[in-house]
């Protein structure tokens, strides 16, 4: 069984990193070593007979490389055709989630019933928004009552709809992947206030999601919307999306991310508590116990409560694992079978990859099972009973140090506090705040939602105080995945029990993922990733030993922005420490909406911009105005800010795209011109200040399109006066703004530029480096790098 699961699990994760899906006849290839494995089964001979587990390994991976294709198979086969892309289609549907309230408006998920549009072809799966108008703004209160949207409600409504796409950068989340997974075939808005057919569809799915949204509604009245009342949900209904970004990012900084939404620790303590109470009561009423055995009733009720928990938090991957291990231990109880720990966790393992096999690129997933895994090696067959705190000390040692690889391969980063913050947050958390956050979800007294709230505040100001400390966090590279092997076996060795000699060098494992950096340029040379952040700009170069940031992305929603979602991650798996420089060209959200998160997340020497001196910089920032005639030299390669002029920004006409900040970087390699939002205007101004210079300083190898290429920008003297020979627009995918214009992206190749575009080939990064005395520039496209079977073709 364990070597079954374990190839079923390998088989599926080979599967989900395959650039294109296999033929489902391929599968008819099992059944040679199916019959070769019986066959070995009656064979005689010992030394044939060796063959058998290497057969049933490599069956089992087969397994679950097929079963795997085949759910993916049939899901990509429900797919919204790119003709009805952005058109509006007449849907009826039942809300089949939550609906998610948004600054703009509110998200849920819809389950199509009907199709009335003519001809039109839609998955049954979406997501939908659904915006407010502008000058109708929520109550505190309010849970999507504005549009009185509820879950299990049948609705007649008009939808634009796109393919699930996501952007696509090096060390970024994939938004497509998780789609897939979650059945999530096409993502759209509703276009006016659509039609309520029924309030309320009743089947058991809808009769969850309405509970559900009780719940999240009682949690927002008596919490008021308090700083943490989205950390209170998520404890109590695994809905995570009201949790700020700063208190994400103090979770993960003290390593307690695991406990501030329901995980398999909250599900196994709940279980416990009913056991303990049902095993009381059945005691102490002998008729009970006559009829079914006590023990039997108490892992019952357990494993009830913990189905009926995991209902509620939307059975997510953590909730699956302990539930599905709970029903293997009940079902062995009942039967009066006994297994072992490690046939306990293979079987939910196997379960939960049998029913979704993309649950093998969660980090949850991993991060579930690895520590469940680590703990039954690092506790397990021990002898002697020891005390209770020696238990609690060895235990946070094992996880501590067991996830470290895991960690910093998903994260690239692990809190050195988190055995301290976990020793406290785990019995608070577990023991007091979830009971007291249930017991006041579900019964109509106030009182233990308050004092779960106010214990859940004392947790998080010592959480600040311990983030405080000038060691708090290891943060580093991202580790390439093969230094994962010698840490784990480092991990191994590590934590093998007291007697076994030098379980000291078990560290060496770790040295390969900690030391080998990744590769800076050389001087003279440089590295530019253009990441694609959708609708926006974004540009991190990298010399020998300096790194500068041009432009932060935009602001998605209080709780999300392209500077903490794609910049710092990115800048963080690149091992950059801190930014040498930041530059920010205009205000405009698509340029700087990202910057508050990168500001306070990553350290940043000095911070350049067009933007008005009322926009607050954190004080230890040195500030400057950008303008022609600034330059600086690092490493060989020299910046020169070639716009806008001092004189511009006492000219109050001049529109804040006009002012956006142009640098051109020049290495012994080639060239790169960053533009931000230029238009004509400014164009004109930088091709006359052009003619009357030698050399000239609009030529360049690489351009970033000006404006995303906008009508009012590229015009046919910048183009020319630039001729690049590769050009970059940085697009949304189906952007609203219609971006790049057609007529523009026509007079690049009329140059010999090249073209790439972020929403079709993801972040495209640069190389500029000699090649013996020639120069090369390199560019590669992310997409294309890391091609996945369920990304959309261009």
């Amino acid at each position: 069984m364990i070597l079954f699961a374990l190839g079923f699990v390998l088989g599926a994760f080979c599967l989900q990193q395959m650039p294109v899906l296999p033929d489902l006849i391929w599968s008819l290839s099992i059944l040679p070593f199916v019959f070769i494995s019986i066959y070995l089964r009656k064979a005689q001979f010992k030394f044939i007979r060796l063959f058998q587990l290497q057969l049933w390994l490599m069956i089992a991976l087969m397994f679950g490389f097929f079963w795997s294709a085949a759910f993916a198979t049939f899901r990509l086969a429900e797919a919204l055709p790119v003709y009805w892309q952005n058109k509006p289609i007449e849907l009826v549907g039942v809300v089949a989630s939550v609906p998610v309230l948004t600054e703009q408006g509110a998200r849920f998920n819809f389950a199509v019933e009907r199709v009335v549009t003519k001809g039109a072809v839609v998955p049954r799966h979406l997501s939908l928004s659904i915006y407010r108008k502008r000058d109708q703004q929520p109550q505190v209160h309010e849970s999507m009552q504005f549009s009185d949207v509820q879950a299990g409600q049948r609705l007649h409504l008009v939808a634009r709809l796109k393919r699930p796409h996501s952007v696509q950068n090096p060390h970024g989340f994939d938004f497509e992947s998780w789609s897939l997974a979650e059945n999530i075939r096409a993502i759209g808005s509703v276009k006016g206030k659509p039609t309520v057919l029924d309030e309320f569809v009743w089947r058991p799915q809808y009769v969850v999601e309405r509970i559900r949204q009780s719940v999240k509604l009682r949690i927002t009245e008596v919490l008021m919307s308090k700083p943490y009342s989205g950390v209170i949900q998520a404890l109590v209904m695994g809905d995570d999306s009201q949790i700020s970004v700063r208190d994400w990012q103090l979770f993960l900084r003290t390593g307690i991310t695991h406990l501030m939404s329901i995980s398999g620790l909250h599900i196994t303590m709940l279980s416990g508590l009913m056991f303990v109470l049902v095993n009381f009561v059945w005691r102490r009423v002998p008729n009970l116990g006559n009829k079914v055995p006590t023990r039997k009733a108490a892992t019952f009720a357990a494993v009830l409560t913990a189905l009926i928990y995991a209902l509620i938090a939307g059975f997510s991957v953590p909730t699956q694992r302990t539930l599905y291990m709970l029903m293997v231990f009940g079902v062995a109880l009942w039967s009066g079978r006994r297994f072992v720990i490690a046939q306990v966790l293979a079987l939910a393992l196997l379960i939960v990859v049998l029913i979704d096999p993309w649950a093998v690129i969660s980090a949850g997933f991993w991060l579930s099972f690895g520590a469940v895994a680590l703990l039954s090696f690092a506790m397990g067959a021990r002898i002697a009973t020891p005390h209770w705190l020696k238990v609690a000390v060895q235990t946070q040692w094992a996880v501590t140090i067991g996830m470290l690889p895991l960690l910093l391969i998903m994260f690239h980063q692990a809190s050195i506090i988190s055995p301290v913050a976990n020793a406290v947050a785990i019995p608070l958390i577990s023991f007091f705040v979830t009971p007291l956050a249930l017991l006041g979800s579900f019964l109509p007294i106030d009182w233990p939602l308050h004092l779960a709230y106010y214990l859940l505040e004392l947790c998080v100001v010592f959480l600040d105080w311990l983030n405080q400390l000038p060691v708090a966090v290891w943060q580093q590279h991202a580790p390439a995945l093969w230094t994962l092997a010698p840490a784990l076996l480092g991990v191994i060795w590590m934590l093998m029990p007291r007697g076994v000699p030098l379980r000291w060098l078990g560290i060496f494992g770790f040295l390969p993922m900690m030391l080998i950096s990744p590769v800076r340029p050389a001087s003279g040379e440089m590295k530019a990733t253009i990441l694609d952040v959708g609708q926006g700009l974004s540009v991190v170069v990298q010399t020998s030993t300096h790194t500068l940031l041009y432009d932060a992305g935009a602001r998605f929603n209080a709780q999300s922005d392209a500077g903490s979602r794609v910049v710092v991650p990115f800048l963080q798996g690149e091992g950059v420490q801190k930014l040498d420089g930041f530059i920010v060209t205009h205000d405009d959200n698509d340029h700087s909406g990202g910057m508050d998160s990168v500001l306070t997340l990553m350290p940043v020497d000095w911070f350049a911009s067009s933007m008005p001196e009322t926009v607050i910089t954190p004080p230890n920032v040195e500030r400057m105005k950008c303008y022609a005639g600034q330059g600086w030299h690092w490493d060989g390669v020299d910046f020169e800010m070639l716009y806008p002029n001092l004189s511009d920004y006492e000219n109050v006409g001049i529109k804040d795209n006009d002012r956006s900040c142009v640098l051109k970087i020049t290495s012994e390699a080639g060239s790169l011109l960053l533009t931000g939002d230029i238009e004509r205007n400014a164009e004109a101004a930088l091709v006359s200040a052009n003619a009357s210079s030698l050399p000239a300083i609009l030529k360049s190898d690489v351009l970033v399109v000006p404006h995303h290429g906008s009508k009012t920008s590229s015009t046919t003297s910048f183009v020319e006066a630039v001729a690049p020979s590769v050009a970059i627009f940085t697009v949304g995918y189906l952007n609203r703004f219609k971006h790049p214009r057609p007529e523009v992206t026509a007079r690049y190749p009329l140059v010999g530029s090249q073209l790439y575009r972020s929403d079709y080939h993801g972040a495209v990064e640069l190389n500029f480096r000699m090649q013996g005395p020639a120069p090369q520039i390199a560019v590669q496209n992310w997409r294309a790098q890391r091609k996945r079977y369920w990304h959309d073709k261009f």
